[in-house]
């Protein structure tokens, strides 16, 4: 081949896919097979220790150290009849990824040789490096000691021939160093706020628990062209490349019939997945090319987190199996739909109630209405701070871009929804609670039944949409850790129901019945959060000047989005609700504009680099081509004749020389701004630099270089294509 590109590309295109050996049982029956559960702990465990640790996991009760060998020796013999020979604290440090340190079951005997063994100390605890990891200055490089430990409601599973062991992990001084310790103090108060909330309407409620359903979109490319794009490589996406003639402007792969290379992996993946655990129920295709979709059955947040980051790491270990690569970035490619993590996220009660599902009886409807009121309240007051918590320089691209929300946090409640909170402000009576549930559609098709017709339809602009009996947070990116959108979502609603109780029972202390007093306080409340609520087309320009004018957060820089972070009523929130502390809200908020410099100075050196190292020289070369070709034409049919025939060419040249030359400059006015970017100490200053003055220069390079891509000659052009990665046979 005269290029290595087609040479991938013809490899590609021949693969076939693997062969994959589903087990014999059903999906019920090896579900969980790699998971340390109920019925793993039931039969390992002696039943004063199972009890303990069932009243650990489903009532927040205190964990007795005293079990912990106990639980440890039951593990182990787990394990060993696995095949397990290592064990590991997994824990999720502020990467955005996992981390996880190895260590065999095997101690010194005291004889000379050694033993396997596995002891509650060692279970609870590990001390892994802490100076190692993002910690926005709460531990300097000698300054070492950390902590992790064991949180005992998300289930130890195995991975190959380890043991993992769910942790939080926490600095020598107390700080929170990851996502899992601060999401559990989120959720803890939640329940507290949303119990104390339920029991106006059922005193037999002891807990509420948050429940998240995430939907994970993700691209796959074959694995010989992605190595042949080193920006694929190092940045997650391509930096340059002109789109491809036919992308998904037909809308033919939504929906459409797997590929069957894809098919092999997602049943590969699905059954690995249910193994450890993982509720997988659907998958297809989404609506740009080679981009899928995989989600699984409501969970408990905690564990619905957990679960999430794991699959994530399975996807890239299956996806490297069947010869893909797996992206996760939120947007990979330009001019098509990007990927995200649509966050399902609802509260429910140990008594069996959904908290944001109509009722049948006026009763239950106020309950349902409260929730939702409040829960607007929360994202309200907070609309800020929530597209803070999902903000990224990945993300940001994505954010406004075709399918995904806008940079903008509002709600979408429906037709119905909204004329009954309507009804409630305008009315006096307090009988007013009738919400249906679905209505009942007829098709003049004898052969179709009934359908149930949802009492909302679906806007896909809404980042916050009722569904339903849940909110789907839309504007997650899909390579982000949920935990960072459910702690500001599950704290920015505690403190909303804290709030309303406060008000409510202080109406209840004046003498106003109960039921009279939470109407009052709703109505107030719904007035109050009306802002947050728009149903129209949140791409319109209009919508931007109209948030404006509702004091809606409207600002799409990356770094100044995490000052709400730092606001004075998010610290407030937080420290109230013993979520953060504020040196840890500052701590977070460093290593979010360091992580944010960090990945926009990867992208410019990698984008300077494939410029002047693949770019440059094959434009050149099919320059230098077209000027042989331009003198030869003058040599044999005379200089004027020559020079008429070479007309085309002569105008291609003159384009290569000043696109190269736009590219070259380019280049070198963004490598300046970068050096004078890294001179700045300051981390919110240089990641504001590093998007105003670095980022910028990106689309204007780019610009040239795809249309270098339309007119240099296929045969020389190095990189593989849209067209090349964007489908697969």
């Amino acid at each position: 081949m005269a290029n290595l590109r087609f040479q991938v590309v013809e490899e590609a295109f021949a693969k076939r896919p693997l062969e994959v050996a589903a087990p014999n049982e059903r999906p019920s029956e090896f579900f969980g097979k790699k998971v340390f559960n109920r019925q793993k702990m039931y039969k390992y465990l002696d039943r004063k220790v199972y009890d303990k640790m069932i009243d650990v996991i489903d009532n927040g009760a205190e964990l007795d150290r005293s079990i912990a060998d106990a639980v440890a020796k039951g593990m182990k013999q787990w394990a060993d009849e696995n095949g397990v020979t290592h064990y590991t604290h997994w824990f999720q440090p502020l990467t955005e990824g996992t981390a996880e340190k190895h260590d065999a079951f095997v101690e010194h005997d005291g004889k000379g040789g050694m033993i396997e063994e596995f002891s509650g100390k060692l279970l609870v605890q590990q001390e892994p490096d802490a100076s190692s990891f993002p910690s926005g200055g709460i531990r300097s490089t000698f300054e070492a000691r950390g902590y992790s430990a064991w949180d005992p409601t998300s289930p130890v599973f195995i991975i190959d021939d380890t043991l993992c062991i769910p942790t939080v992990f926490i600095s020598y001084t107390g700080e929170a160093l990851d996502y899992k310790a601060p999401l559990l103090k989120a959720l803890r108060a939640v329940n507290e706020a949303g119990t104390a909330v339920a029991q106006y309407f059922d005193p037999n409620v002891k807990k509420v628990t948050s429940n998240l359903g995430w939907e994970q979109e993700y691209f796959l490319v074959d694995e010989g062209l992605y190595s042949a794009r080193p920006d694929l490589l190092l940045t997650g996406r391509t930096l340059m490349g002109h789109d491809s003639a036919k992308d998904q402007q037909m809308d033919d792969h939504y929906f459409g019939t797997i590929p069957d290379r894809v098919q092999a992996f997602m049943k590969d993946l699905e059954i690995q997945a249910l193994e450890l655990g993982i509720p997988c129920k659907t998958r297809h295709n989404e609506v740009a090319p080679n981009q899928f979709e995989i989600a699984p059955i409501f969970e408990e947040t905690n564990l619905a987190v957990d679960h999430n980051m794991l699959l994530m790491s399975l996807m890239k270990k299956v996806a490297r199996k069947h010869g893909f690569r797996c992206l996760l970035h939120e947007k990979p490619f330009d001019g098509i739909n990007g990927s995200g993590k649509h966050n399902n996220w609802s509260l429910s009660t140990d008594t069996g109630i959904l908290c944001h599902a109509p009722g049948k009886t006026p009763e239950g409807n106020l309950r349902f209405v409260t929730f939702i009121v409040e829960t607007l309240m929360g994202v309200y007051k907070h609309n800020g701070l929530l597209k803070a918590s999902i903000m990224s320089a990945t993300n940001a691209h994505r954010l406004g871009a075709n399918e995904a929300p806008p940079a903008i946090i509002s709600s979408f409640l429906g037709k119905q929804l909204s004329e009954l909170l309507e009804h409630i402000v305008k009315s006096d009576k307090e009988d007013i609670f009738a919400v249906t549930g679905k209505a009942i559609s007829k098709l003049d098709i004898p052969e179709i039944p009934e359908l149930l017709i949802d009492n909302t339809d679906r806007n896909r602009t809404s980042p916050f949409a009722f569904t339903g009996n849940r909110f789907e947070f839309r504007a997650v990116g899909s390579e982000a850790n949920c935990a960072s959108a459910m702690i500001a979502l599950n704290t920015a609603v505690a403190e909303a129901l804290a709030d309303f109780k406060v008000r409510v029972d202080a109406l209840i202390a004046k003498g106003e019945d109960k039921f009279s007093a939470i109407l009052d306080v709703v109505r107030e409340d719904i007035k109050t959060c009306a802002p947050i609520h728009f149903d129209g087309n949140g791409y319109s320009d209009e919508w931007v000047v109209e948030a404006t004018k509702r004091g809606l957060d409207v600002e799409k820089s990356c770094p100044v989005i995490f000052d709400r972070y730092l606001d004075d009523a998010s610290v407030k929130m937080f420290e109230s609700m013993k979520v953060f502390t504020k040196k840890e809200l500052e701590a977070r908020n460093e290593i979010k504009w360091e992580t944010y410099t960090k990945k926009i100075q990867i992208e410019a050196r990698v984008l300077g680099d494939i410029t002047m190292n693949h770019i440059i020289p094959v434009a050149t070369r099919y320059q230098s081509q077209l000027a042989c070709n331009v003198d030869n034409m003058m040599k044999i049919f005379g200089e004027n004749e020559g020079k008429a025939l070479s007309e085309r060419n002569i105008a291609i040249l003159r384009e290569i020389a000043e696109r190269s030359q736009k590219i070259a400059t380019g280049v070198a006015e963004l490598v300046e701004a970068r050096k004078v970017a890294n001179k700045i100490e300051d981390e919110r200053t240089k990641a504001l630099a590093y998007h105003d003055t670095v980022e910028p220069k990106f689309d204007e390079i780019r610009y040239e270089i795809d249309k270098l891509e339309l007119i240099v000659a296929d045969e020389l052009w190095t990189l593989p294509k849209y067209r090349e990665l964007l489908f697969m046979r």
